[in-house]
């Protein structure tokens, strides 16, 4: 087994053991306390910026100080009428006869540390183990499509903008006053008709000056070039922002009376994960949120985490006001549709028949792609978690599973287990075929 020795110096006045120790203390406070924010805000705050507090106590290094309550030492203290031994002497500015306790004592505000977007999902992510692969498809930005923004001086050839180049050297070579090669042609046709008439001196001297003339012209071109470099433009793309397409996500969560609070916590640990995952890959992502007992309302984000209301659980209730918000507000044929259903599986076995038909008839007609997560308690995921059986519900979807492959189901004993089940869910899914 190697061993590694750190043979670095230490800074000045520090040692770098404790302050390694000091930073892995505050990245656990930053990852506590980013998590108490999450559980307790709104999913849709947790791709944000966020600013943490630590105490200052806790922001310093450790170091060795004399004891002030030990060891002998000797003081030469210079006399006053104004004090005796034990008496409190005011920090100066602060004054003492006010009688008000504010400046009596010495205090130091928190210690805020201001963290991205980024350093949010590292910390939220880091403690939970996610996988790199699934690291890099979150923080996936929003596909880029080129669109022109103008043109520049440099670029690809086959970027050239054929229209501006020739428009600049047009306008440079008026400029510049470039011979036109119609004066050449003129100059030439007088000399060729003084050279085919007679030869008086006359008529060499100005067909000397004509030679001149041409000579002159000719070299004129030669030096103001048709097309020079500074004429040439390219067109110039800048890569913006492309919406793949609409897209919403109905949350169905069963509140019922035996879904406890360990559920629902787990069950709010995935809707942020899912949430997060589709505000990356859609520029516009809408969510709807349903809760049933034995009836399903659609409500807002609040109620639908924080609601105290609790009842019997019929769950195709839910289904029925999702298939409901779908015909009114989500077109299928202009949004893409996804859905994540979270529940105990705990229902009627003549109603999980219900879901089933709702399921196959309607729903997964409608869905890019449906998950269910069964929250099951950790005892049971040893029975229940490499096999088939369970609930009349979960029995129910793994008949629409068979006939549906855009429903993903899986199971939910504990917090560890939410990764690695959204993993399985959202990987690449074949293209279902519609019915």
């Amino acid at each position: 087994m190697p061993i590694l020795i750190d043979r670095r110096l230490n800074p000045k006045d520090k040692s770098l053991g404790n302050r390694q120790r000091f930073l892995r203390r505050v990245r656990t406070q930053l990852k506590r306390s980013i998590q108490e924010q999450i559980r307790a805000g709104k999913i849709a705050d947790v791709d944000g910026h966020h600013t943490v507090s630590l105490p200052a106590k806790g922001t310093s290094e450790p170091s060795f100080r004399a004891a002030n309550d030990s060891g002998r030492r000797e003081y030469v203290m210079p006399g006053n009428r104004s004090f005796a031994p034990g008496d409190r002497v005011p920090k100066p500015g602060q004054g003492g006869g006010s009688g008000s306790s504010a400046g009596l004592h010495a205090s130091e505000d928190d210690f805020q540390f201001v963290l991205s977007r980024e350093e949010v999902l590292d910390l939220f992510f880091e403690d939970l183990e996610l996988p790199d692969l699934v690291k890099l498809n979150l923080k996936e930005i929003l596909a880029s499509k080129p669109r022109r923004a103008g043109y520049s001086v440099s670029g690809s050839p086959t970027n050239i903008s054929v229209a501006r180049t020739m428009r600049n050297s047009h306008g440079r070579r008026i400029a510049l006053r470039r011979p036109k090669r119609e004066e050449l042609e003129a100059i030439l046709r007088e000399l060729a008709s003084l050279e085919a008439g007679g030869a008086n001196p006359a008529a060499r001297q100005r067909i000397a000056s004509l030679r001149a003339e041409l000579d002159r012209l000719e070299r004129r071109r030669k030096v103001i070039a048709f097309v020079d470099p500074v004429d040439i433009r390219f067109n110039r793309f800048d890569p913006r922002p492309q919406p793949n397409a609409n897209a919403v996500m109905f949350c169905l969560m069963d509140v019922s009376g035996s879904m406890g609070e360990r559920e629902k916590d787990l069950a709010k640990r995935f809707f942020v994960l899912l949430h997060l995952f589709l505000k990356r890959r859609y520029e516009r992502t809408e969510l709807v949120f349903i809760r049933h007992t034995h009836e399903a309302q659609e409500v807002d984000e609040d109620t639908f985490f924080y609601s105290t209301q609790s009842g019997g659980t019929v769950v195709s209730t839910a289904l029925e006001e999702m298939h409901r918000i779908i015909k009114q507000r989500y077109p299928s044929q202009e949004w893409n549709i996804y859905a994540a259903q979270a529940s105990d599986g705990d229902n009627l076995p003549t109603d999980s028949e219900r879901c089933l038909t709702l399921m196959d008839s309607e729903i997964m007609r409608l869905c890019q792609y449906f998950a269910y997560v069964e929250i099951i308690d950790e005892r049971e995921s040893e029975i229940f978690g490499a096999t088939d059986n369970g609930t009349s519900l979960w029995r129910a979807y793994r008949t629409v599973k068979d006939r549906w492959p855009n429903l993903g189901m899986s199971r939910i004993a504990r917090a560890a287990d939410i990764y690695p089940v959204f993993r399985q869910l959202f990987t690449s899914q074949p293209v279902p075929q519609r019915r």
